[in-house]
């Protein structure tokens, strides 16, 4: 028995795995991913992959780095645990709740720690509601999201996301979370232009607002662009129009920018390069670059100031609130990102470069659209590229991509038809050059399967 089959059978025999058809995965055995250096991950047979998605969106300063090895290290032998209940704390999760807030808009200067992106949202929910209770407005606790939304996978967190796959199990969402449309003018925008489309798309949150009464709605929750529902960015009209809308009603703003954080955008938060004021952003992958399990909220001083002079006790946390290895592993990453300024690079030189190559793709006979900001993109997989008309969604052409992009060496993860990239911010423009040519033969191999339907 070689060793990719022991594992794969144990793996099949005892390893349940996210967001997966457990029987498929066991019939065709899983890929099993052995050591990973920059930008690259190896699976147990050597083949050698360019990670275009840097894990789950989260491996921002890249694979192998020591320095966070040795902060780990070194934290976990000098308190590898300690909670942060019963008036305690510790100098990881201090120092590291100031870098936060010293990097994060102006009018954000307090940090809720917790372990994913999905806790950070759980908390979103529980601390606006008790936010408004503590103003006298008790009866504000709706909160509205958008259809196609991900907001995590916990109870609250899929609840608050508008994946009706999701809502299907385990019925879904909880009560006083609502869904709007969404963004997506490629998709659903019609004979509209785009900034027309968004425009449209941001007022039917005036439109739920008014219907739902706005003394009854506490928060609208949103991603700066929608990642797992496709790299979904917003016409330019959007923003400004949800902003308005916003301040009229009075409603909090929560970012989901677990995604987005960190440096994705050339921005070390997507709200500066949306030019949005939010009262609570939701962080994790990035933050520590995925080294450790680590997620938080970042609190706007006007709610802060309530929950900690009002609130009495807030009733919320968790037993790994402000880990102090966790913490560890997020302040070294951050040192990383500083040190070796990714955040400028992307912005000035690599983000630039990453948008201008991808667009060789769009003219591939396949592709109806190439879309993208800072280092994220999506690519459009189409039959009619001037009709915007995919191809029937049983054929699956989407999975042939992924598939033909794990043969010819890269990660890159499909939504439906659409295929998505993120790769590590610390990506050279070498392997930029690398990325597109596997994605082409990629796109060549599955174009072929396509012709053959006809």
């Amino acid at each position: 028995m070689t060793d990719l089959t022991r594992l794969q059978q144990a793996d099949k025999a005892h390893f349940i795995h996210p967001f997966t058809d457990s029987k498929s995965l066991g019939e065709k055995g899983t890929r099993v991913i052995e050591r990973a250096e920059g930008v690259y991950i190896w699976d147990v047979q050597g083949k050698k992959l360019l990670d275009g998605m840097a894990g789950l969106w989260c491996v921002n300063v890249g694979y192998g780095r020591q320095s966070i090895v040795d902060a780990v290290s070194k934290q976990m032998q000098q308190l590898p645990y300690y909670n942060s209940f019963f008036q305690c704390t510790h100098p990881p999760a201090i120092e590291l709740a100031k870098t936060i807030a010293e990097l994060a808009p102006k009018h954000m200067n307090n940090v809720f720690f917790t372990g994913s992106g999905s806790e950070s949202n759980d908390t979103n929910l529980r601390m606006v509601r008790r936010y408004w209770d503590l103003k006298g407005q008790p009866n504000k606790k709706t909160i509205i999201s958008r259809h196609n939304a991900y907001h995590g996978s916990t109870v609250a967190g899929a609840s608050l996301g508008g994946m009706s796959g999701m809502h299907e199990q385990g019925d879904l969402p909880i009560p006083k979370i609502v869904h709007i449309a969404q963004p997506y003018w490629y998709q659903e925008g019609g004979d509209l232009t785009p900034e027309a489309f968004g425009l449209q798309a941001a007022q039917a949150l005036e439109t739920e607002i008014l219907a739902l009464g706005e003394d009854n709605v506490a928060a609208f929750i949103a991603e700066p662009f929608q990642g797992a529902g496709g790299v979904i960015i917003p016409p330019s009209t959007y923003w400004p129009e949800i902003k308005r809308i916003l301040a009229k009603y009075d409603i909090l703003l929560i970012l989901d920018e677990v995604i987005s954080g960190f440096g994705r955008t050339g921005h070390w938060f997507a709200a500066e390069y949306f030019d949005l004021q939010p009262d609570l952003i939701s962080i994790a992958k990035g933050m520590t670059s995925g080294y450790v399990p680590m997620g938080g909220v970042i609190v706007a001083d006007r709610v802060a100031e309530v929950i900690k002079q009002q609130c009495g006790e807030f009733t919320h946390g968790y037993t790994y609130s402000g880990h102090p290895v966790a913490a560890a592993a997020a302040l070294e990453n951050i040192n990383i990102i500083k040190q070796e300024k990714l955040v400028e690079k992307v912005a000035a030189e690599i983000a630039p470069y990453f948008q201008q190559s991808l667009q060789q793709l769009a003219e591939h006979p396949l592709v109806g659209e190439v879309r993208g900001l800072g280092l994220v993109a999506a690519i459009e997989l189409v039959q009619d590229k001037a009709k915007r008309q995919r191809y029937p969604a049983n054929i699956g052409v989407g999975t042939w991509c992924r598939d033909a992009c794990i043969d010819h060496g890269l990660v890159m993860r499909s939504v439906g038809d659409t295929m998505i990239i993120s790769p590590p911010l610390v990506i050279t423009k070498a392997q930029i050059d690398e990325l597109i040519e596997k994605a082409l033969l990629a796109l060549n191999a599955t174009y072929s399967k396509c012709l053959a339907l006809k």
